[in-house]
């Protein structure tokens, strides 16, 4: 019936649908991207990691929030957190700290409007 929400797979699921989108959008290839230069410059096999293409492009990448790239052993130091309770975490931060901007009192009145309508509709009298 939809009644219920599980507010930690609500969190999973955003960023699951952002890093979907982010594929769809479409990822560059080209010599730039593809590091060519650098593969040439470094050599086959050799470290890439603090050659100056790789920290220009990393960011452009998709950067997931509750995936877990760390280290086993620094993962374990940390708590050992699975996705599902990273994901509660921060549902409760959002709920806890989310402010949202008020609506402007235009859409306010289409709303209140809107609500009225409908209870008038279905006999519903809220005074």
């Amino acid at each position: 019936m939809g009644m219920t929400i599980d507010y930690g797979q609500l969190v999973m699921d955003n960023e699951f649908a952002r890093m979907i989108k982010y594929a769809v959008a479409g990822i560059p290839v080209n010599d730039e991207t593809l590091a060519v230069d650098a593969i040439k410059e470094v050599g086959i096999g050799k470290d890439f990691l603090s050659h100056d293409s790789t920290y220009k492009h990393m960011r452009s990448q998709s950067q997931p929030k509750l995936i877990d790239r760390k280290m086993r052993e620094d993962w374990i130091k940390e708590g050992s957190t699975d996705i599902y309770q990273r994901a509660l975490e921060q549902a409760r931060f959002i709920l806890e700290n989310h402010k949202p901007d008020p609506l402007p009192e235009d859409v306010l009145a289409t709303i209140r409007s809107i609500v009225e309508e409908a209870e008038e509709e279905l006999g519903v009298n809220n005074k």
